[in-house]
């Protein structure tokens, strides 16, 4: 039988396998064998694998082969993602938009898309939200206003992620559950029989979930974060992640001009005159001195 890892915790692994009914299935309980540890492979949530049932009214198996994966992120450590959605509120709490740029910058590094969803235009203003769009426009990501409370630009939301493996992530307090909640309202999942372990993991581990929305439509709930470190990048390279650099790289008097304090630089001159946003620009200046002064120990 073929299914998908949902969530792993303490050696279990939960592997969902689709009924004819695609908004309902079921939730098998499995060990991996052997043989994966021999091989230095480790299951990750979104793994689409084989598995043997040894107990159907238990819900029981183990998993006995890992299907090739379309990708494997480092960090969250999760497989076969067609995107991300990040999300932050437009306000209470204020977004933390160098946070954001850190996330941006780690997904595009593991070559992965991103949509930036804003939470809470129920409680914010047009010109906040005007505000925000202008940021993150010329960014290479779309950009999406919704209220999880009033259900506002929900249907939105639903055709980005239709047919795709979306991980979610987000810092707290931003409405991730309540957007979460809100886009998996319709699907009806026959869990069996859970064993303790998963719901006491749902207290004690920091895990990804992945959750079925949908025919061949998931999403993959991952824990927050509040910090993200910069990994395996020269900081000469850094501006590469700036699309909105783009049009302005071959342009500067100097060629490779990293845009901090060269003279003539193109960059910086069309951030002064309002064509680059001056928080990505700032954003973008903090990074590079990050990994400037990381490169001296």
């Amino acid at each position: 039988m073929q299914g998908k890892i949902v969530k792993g915790i303490a050696g279990f692994y939960y592997v969902y396998a689709k009924a004819e009914d695609a908004l309902a299935g079921h939730i098998y309980e499995c060990k991996a064998k052997g043989i994966f540890r021999k091989d230095n492979i480790k299951p990750l949530v979104g793994d689409d694998v084989e598995m043997t049932v040894i107990d159907e009214e238990n819900k029981l198996g183990n998993i006995v082969n890992i299907l090739p994966r379309k990708n494997a992120l480092i960090r969250p450590a999760v497989a076969n993602i067609d995107q991300a959605l990040v999300i932050f509120a437009i306000c209470k709490p204020e977004p933390n938009l160098n946070l954001l740029d850190r996330f941006l910058l780690m997904m595009e590094q593991q070559g992965t898309r991103c949509i930036i969803c804003f939470n809470k235009m129920d409680i914010s203003t047009k010109e906040e939200q005007e505000r925000l769009l202008s940021i993150y426009e010329k960014s290479g990501c779309p950009v999406l206003f919704v209220s999880a409370k009033e259900k506002k630009e929900m249907d939105k939301l639903r055709e980005v992620l239709k047919g795709k493996t979306t991980a979610v992530a987000g810092p707290s307090g931003v409405g991730k559950s309540s957007i979460i909640n809100e886009i998996q309202s319709e699907v009806k999942m026959e869990t069996g029989s859970i064993s303790e372990k998963i719901e006491r993991g749902k207290h004690t581990t920091r895990h990804s979930e992945l959750i079925p929305v949908g025919e061949d439509t998931y999403i993959m709930d991952t824990p927050g974060f509040s910090s993200l470190g910069i990994f395996d990048l020269e900081k000469e390279d850094l501006k590469f992640y700036y699309p909105e650099f783009e049009t302005y790289e071959n342009t500067c008097r100097f060629h490779g001009c990293v845009h901090i304090n060269e003279p003539d630089c193109k960059v910086r001159e069309a951030v002064e005159n309002g064509e680059i946003s001056n928080i990505r620009y700032e954003n973008y200046k903090l990074l590079y001195e990050e990994l400037k002064q990381r490169k001296k120990y």
